[in-house]
């Protein structure tokens, strides 16, 4: 080849070019984003809206319901879910793949801006955006020390700003605040006195509170521009705003209402590590670096501390970065040994430390040009794209070697060092770029996978190519260059490692021995083989399936739910209670983090608390997080009076493990149902803590208005709706500017006035006549049990249940649940679906089955180019379906399940294994085109050829074998992919080494008699 001449001949330019690509991958290092794992797209949109305080039967029929029917008309949606509950609607548009999620959002706003119209006065503007994990907080907080109020104005004031002002910062909130209010607490006698209604304070005091521009008058030669003032500066300003009677009479505030300055009602509280906390979560940009941003944050947290008075303190609460910079360590580390594993395996074979020299040069050639090409692609170094350069640095020096070795074999004839790197590297380029090309083509199928296994293997898919494209132009440049320069001859046996060539032969002894057999035993060879097929295969039942395998992150979530209706007192006993459970795990729990009573718009109720936790490093504990969380669930079960949920988390959440969708179309049938599924699957083993979206009922009293008895009266139920509200919730009527904030002001009743039903039924309605009558008489008052939220989807009523596994693989639990609901008799109309994981898992193997197809299509149309021939790569085909022996083999002896990870393993070695048939049988073609037999040919091929059939076959197994081990954080991702390797390699290459020749032979004698039947029909 020309290339190759070209760069013998000017070794200056390769040596310069080559030390330019290195230059340049070492800085684009630099440049390229850190994550843990690679980006995953969901097509998912959000409307979300607030109204009010109202119930959620009143939130799903006037404003889930109304936002449904106007977006489910948007091209792309295939799922509408809506999820209404006590003053908030959320509406999620799931899209199919492909979709532009960006004209997507566009005409979902134009559809929910037609039915705005339609929604309550009450409810908030929907707020429409696109659902990203990068929105989950990269970087927690902890602002302690001093008064609840005075750090809410600090976090306020000084620390949001101060990082929402850094360097790939996106956004600041803050949990466990207190905002300020400026209350107007009535006095009920004193407006009946001056006969003053509610109405008419809130419009007395927005009147008040106005400033407006009236235009321009002339001053000489300027124009002077006129503006009325009359904002509020102060709490004597609301105090003496002027109120009209009715009676033409005037009174200020201050004599109807007492004006106080205070905090908002809210139940919301944080702590953490058991101190009463302002927590701050930080969420990055999508294209900023989560380590960097996360560095960031800590210098500027030292220096914020430094400004801050002595009793208040700023702490680090969680820290995604710590977890994927010990994650990508542990993957360099494992580049590393790979690295110098597949550099001793070179240096046993090659018996010389230049020719090892030279060989492994391709693989920092290719790792530093891989980091320039995933820059220039928008891939970020991540477990996956790291774990697959790891997982090729043993197939980087594959081309190398076969290359160094026929250019050995020339300087052995005698040829000098420039004539055998030309010679021997042109005879064998087109060979190593088609068998190359056979490993890169299994990939291309990956770009018409979607989902799930589209995102997490694409990026690896890439790496591993351009690393192999990378290593395979130093092999037909870099290495023939370097040949000619430092091979000044042979490599021959001076007496050192002779012990390892006698080794060798007597290995092609028993080869031998081994292969004459199997020619003269081929029925008993290819029926042993399908029996080892057969029987691996039916190890399957054992080795179960699973979606992504579970990485320890050392993160863990507590659950503490109480009855609907308890009071914020109860709850703070459970909180008490879990506090001292988990104060008993100081040595594993390195911070905990809890906030109950709700908070923001779909943050949970006055029932409920989480707790996140994070754990010590994995290398510093005894227990695996799983373990540990099925301990500490054992120990908080003996916590009576709350329902006490322990699970763990991840960075990349999958959803639930399994997840069960109940259809129908009643919510009160669905929530009878929903308990007797979650009843029936906990029987089943390995289901861990199942439970039902469709909670208990919350206490509710339901207000009936007699529409004939209110019209007497001259009121309708919107009148009545409106004066329940203010005196029950309050109503803000205006805000004051105080320091630059915006402060709400409040009206409402005095806490003993709205606090008992007794209050409800004597509360006094004021008519249009203005004379007043209590609220009994208009309506009546029904107790009932209310939802405490509302699921639908695709405007069908529906409710979930969900669970987590533990003891067993996802598969198999997913068998025995559906065998439980099975056997459910479910009322006529009602249906369910398993969702979650289990669905995720049953597409991406679907999705990853077919691209194995296509790949092994794809492996064999390269090799009918390359032997000009069908029948050659179907016999070296032969070798894919004994792969499937050591996969099978593989997973069962580690414990393993089948998941898409190792899927993605089978994928690859479709393109791997057969790179050692197609050594074996070009060599076998060319001793019969010379004349042999066909017998001593593939004897001669088998001995010939078992020398870089396993120098190659151990370069990439034993420098897999770090990850397989999965050392260090995080390596428990790329662990399936490299047993599969491993395993599937080795087996398949004891397999090429008996099994093709004796198909090879077969198909010969099958070709002899066709041929033969030929030439005697045309003799006849």
């Amino acid at each position: 080849m020309k290339l190759v001449k070209t760069s013998v001949k000017r070794p200056v330019g390769v040596i310069i070019l080559a030390l330019a690509i290195i230059a340049f991958g070492l800085v684009s290092v630099r440049d390229l984003a850190v994550d843990l794992f690679p980006e995953i797209e969901l097509p998912i949109a959000v409307v979300a809206t607030s109204y009010g305080e109202a119930a959620p039967q009143d939130v799903e029929s006037l404003v889930s319901e109304p936002i449904e029917a106007a977006v489910s008309s948007v091209e792309g949606i295939e799922t509408v879910q809506s999820q209404s509950q006590s003053g908030s609607s959320l509406v999620m548009l799931m899209f199919s793949s492909g979709t532009d999620l960006d004209q997507a959002l566009l005409d979902v706003r134009e559809s929910v801006d037609q039915v705005g119209a339609m929604l309550p006065d009450q409810a908030g503007d929907p707020n429409i955006m696109r659902f990203n994990p990068d929105q989950m907080p990269i970087v927690t907080l902890g602002l302690t020390g001093g008064d609840t109020e005075a750090l809410t104005d600090v976090a306020n004031d000084d620390i949001v700003p101060y990082f929402e002002r850094q360097e790939g910062v996106a956004s600041v909130t803050v949990e466990g605040g207190r905002e300020s209010e400026v209350q107007l607490v009535l006095d009920p006698e004193k407006l009946q006195q001056y006969g003053v209604s509610e109405q008419v304070i809130a419009q007395a005091l927005n009147s008040s509170n106005q400033s407006a521009s009236v235009g321009n008058v002339e001053r000489g030669d300027k124009d002077l521009q006129m503006r009325v003032t009359g904002e509020f500066e102060s709490l004597e300003d609301i105090e003496r705003t002027i109120i009209q009677t009715e009676t033409e009479t005037t009174v200020y505030v201050e004599d109807i209402a007492e004006v106080n300055e205070t905090v908002k009602e809210t139940s919301e509280t944080t702590l953490v590590n058991g101190e009463q906390s302002i927590v701050l979560s930080i969420m990055k940009n999508s294209d900023a670096n989560t380590v960097g941003v996360a560095e960031v944050i800590r210098d500027g947290m030292d220096e914020l501390n430094e400004d801050m008075v002595s009793d208040v303190n700023l702490e680090m609460v969680m820290d995604t970065s710590e977890f994927i910079e010990m994650s990508i360590d542990s993957v360099i580390q494992n580049i590393l040994i790979a690295g110098a594993i597949a550099i001793f395996v070179l240096l046993l074979f090659l018996k010389s430390v230049r020719a090892t020299l030279v060989v492994g040069v391709s693989i920092p050639i290719a790792l530093v040009s891989t980091f320039a090409l995933l820059y220039f692609s928008g891939q970020t170094l991540n477990v996956l794209t790291l774990g697959g350069l790891a997982l090729g640095i043993g197939m980087m020096v594959d081309s190398a070697i076969v290359i160094i070795e026929h250019i050995d074999t020339y300087r052995k004839r005698g040829y000098g060092a420039v004539e055998s790197a030309i010679k021997g590297a042109s005879e064998l380029a087109p060979a190593v770029i088609a068998s190359t090309t056979t490993t890169l083509v299994v990939f291309l199928p990956i770009i018409y996978v979607e989902g799930i296994a589209s995102d997490l293997f694409t990026p690896l898919a890439l790496a591993v190519s351009f690393a192999l494209i990378t290593s395979l132009a130093a092999a037909i440049t870099l290495v023939p260059m370097l040949s000619s320069k430092l091979l000044t001859k042979a490599m021959e046996n001076n007496g050192r490692r002779y012990w390892f060539d006698r080794f060798l032969e007597w290995l092609r002894d028993k080869y031998q021995v081994v292969l004459e057999w199997a020619l003269h035993h081929r029925k008993t060879t290819i029926a042993g083989t399908v029996l080892a097929i057969a029987g691996s295969l039916a190890l399957t039942p054992l080795i179960g399936a699973e979606l992504i395998p579970g990485s320890d992150e050392g993160q863990m979530q507590i659950r503490v739910e109480t009855v609907p209706g308890n009071s914020a007192e109860y709850m703070e006993a459970k909180i008490e209670q879990v506090e001292e459970e988990i104060q008993g795990y100081g040595d594993i729990i390195e911070t905990n983090f809890v906030s109950y009573g709700g908070g923001g718009m779909m943050g949970g109720s006055a029932n409920t608390a989480s707790y996140t936790i994070l754990l010590v490093p994995a290398g510093e504990r005894d227990q695996t997080t799983s373990e540990f969380v099925q301990e500490v669930d054992e120990d908080l079960q003996g916590i009576v009076g709350a329902e006490i949920t322990v699970s763990e988390m991840s960075d990349m959440d999958m959803g639930n493990p399994i997840q069960i969708q109940l259809n129908g179309p009643e919510h009160d049938v669905l929530r009878e149902l929903s308990d007797q599924v979650v009843n029936r699957i906990d029987t089943v083993e390995g289901v861990f803590n199942p439970e039902t979206g469709a909670a208990e009922g919350v206490p509710q009293m339901n207000i009936e208005i007699d529409d004939d008895q209110a019209a007497m009266y001259g009121l309708n139920q919107e009148q009545i709706l409106g004066q329940v509200q203010t005196k029950f919730t309050g109503q803000v009527v205006t805000q004051i500017s105080e320091e630059g904030q915006e402060i709400d002001v409040t009206m409402l009743y005095p806490e003993d006035e709205r606090s008992t039903i007794r209050d409800l039924q004597d509360m006094n309605i004021q008519s249009q006549t203005g004379s007043t009558i209590p609220l009994e008489e208009v309506a009546s008052f029904n107790e009932v049990q209310g939802p405490v939220a509302l699921t639908r989807e695709n405007q069908q009523p529906q409710s979930n249940i969900s669970s987590d596994i533990t003891g067993r693989d996802l598969g198999s639990v997913v068998s025995d649940v559906e065998d439980e609901l099975a056997n459910m008799s479910l009322p006529e109309g009602y249906s369910y679906e398993i969702g979650g994981q289990a669905e995720d898992m049953a597409e991406s193997f679907t999705e990853l089955a077919l691209a194995l197809v296509f790949s092994i299509f794809l492996v064999y149309a390269v090799m009918a180019i390359q032997f000009e021939n069908f029948l050659f790569p179907l016999i070296i085909m032969f070798a894919l379906p004994a792969t499937v022996v050591g996969v099978m083999i593989g997973l069962f002896v580690t414990g393993l399940p089948l998941s898409v990870v190792a899927l993605m393993g089978v994928i690859m070695l479709a393109g791997i294994v057969v790179n050692n048939s197609i050594v074996l049988v070009d060599y076998m073609n060319i001793l019969r085109r010379n004349g042999m037999d066909r017998y001593e040919a593939i004897i001669e091929a088998g001995r010939t050829r078992l020398r870089p059939i396993l120098m190659m076959t151990l370069t990439t197994v034993l420098a897999m074998i770090p990850i397989a081990l999965a050392l260090g954080e995080g390596a428990e991702l790329q662990q399936p992919l490299a047993v599969t390797i491993i395993f599937g390699l080795s087996v398949s290459s004891i397999f090429t080494l008996v099994l093709i020749p004796v198909v090879y032979s077969m198909f010969d004698d099958l070709s002899q008699k066709i041929t033969g039947k030929r030439k005697k029909k045309e003799e006849a």
